[in-house]
């Protein structure tokens, strides 16, 4: 079987080829395809070294599916010619995630929702991601009426710029490039994304319009803010869930417990919360700091981490892949 990495040499597209490697694929063919720049480099996977190729030639080779972690811009010029070829694209940039005919889907949740004609599948935003894990099963019992979200986001999620940019501020010298408008070494802002007219940033708005379709449910109430940290190792969110039901602490806890790629990790007796160290390279969601909400009825807090590279882009891509296979 055919499978192309479009945008192979990025932090997201390096990860893909390793989770692709781990989970099975070592033998597949495997097409790396990047910009211009990188047009006949190497990129070692599974003992073996692919040359990398346009993105072009990657089309032209008709695989059965194409992964991409390119940047908006690239999927909506490339993948439906991917598509035109019967490709199955996932894609992981914003270009498609808000597109009524194309599926946003998390497999743990909402794999149903691709037909067997989609060509071009979306997948969602790293901090939308693990929040819906997270929640999935407190939405099927009880529903939920509304959303209040801070994160606290990894600088990975920009991109190699800003762990470089951070590994120089580190060491006490000026970066090359600046990745963000203000130092992040010893710092923090509340700024991802663009902002927008009414204030709020496009990294604030996935997370409301990405929720709603994920859960099929348009009258969720949302509101956000992101948080970038000088962290490497994924994001963390702290949620504030509203419940259209009330619930009992003892019955959240095992329905959490019990979602697959959750690790419920709550006691605080012990010190034992989520924290992005204890996520970094690995593809679970990890959940704690469970707790009622005293303020009001059917509400309760939680913190939420997940390695954003990992689960919140490369693994759930490849796990939609996996599901698709299935179906084979």
């Amino acid at each position: 079987m055919k499978i192309a990495v479009v945008g192979a040499t990025g932090l997201v597209g390096r990860t893909m080829l390793e989770v692709l490697e781990e989970r099975g694929f070592g033998n597949e063919q495997i097409i790396v395809a990047a910009s211009e720049k990188s047009i006949g480099k190497t990129i070692d996977y599974a003992g073996r070294k692919l040359s990398v190729v346009s993105v072009e030639d990657a089309i032209e080779s008709a695989p059965a599916y194409a992964i991409f972690s390119a940047g908006a811009t690239v999927s909506r010029k490339y993948a439906p010619m991917f598509a035109g070829k019967g490709t199955t694209v996932i894609d992981n940039s914003s270009a498609w995630r808000k597109d009524p005919d194309k599926p946003l889907v998390v497999p743990e949740i909402n794999i149903d929702v691709v037909k067997p004609t989609d060509r071009i599948i979306a997948n969602p935003n790293c901090s939308t991601i693990q929040m819906v894990l997270a929640l999935s099963a407190l939405q099927r019992r009880y529903g939920i009426r509304r959303l209040v979200i801070a994160t606290y986001q990894s600088i990975t999620g920009t991109g190699i710029k800003a762990v470089r940019q951070l590994e120089a501020e580190e060491r006490g010298e000026t970066p090359a490039e600046m990745a963000y408008p203000y130092p992040i070494h010893r710092n923090l802002f509340p700024h991802g994304g663009d902002f927008q007219p009414d204030g709020y940033t496009t990294e604030e708005q996935k997370l409301i319009d990405e929720t709603r379709k994920i859960y099929s449910d348009p009258s969720i109430a949302i509101t956000a803010t992101v948080v970038r940290v000088p962290v490497v190792g994924g994001h963390s969110e702290a949620v504030n869930v509203e419940l259209r039901n009330e619930y009992t602490l003892e019955e959240v806890r095992k329905l959490i417990a019990a979602t697959p790629g959750v690790i419920l990790y709550d006691d605080p007796a012990q010190n034992h919360y989520p924290m992005p160290i204890l996520a970094h390279h690995r593809d679970e969601v990890w959940v704690g700091r469970l707790r009622r909400d005293l303020s009001q009825p059917r509400t309760l807090n939680m913190w939420v981490v997940a390695d954003n590279i990992r689960k919140g882009a490369a693994t759930n891509a490849i796990q939609i892949m996996q599901e698709l296979i299935k179906r084979r």
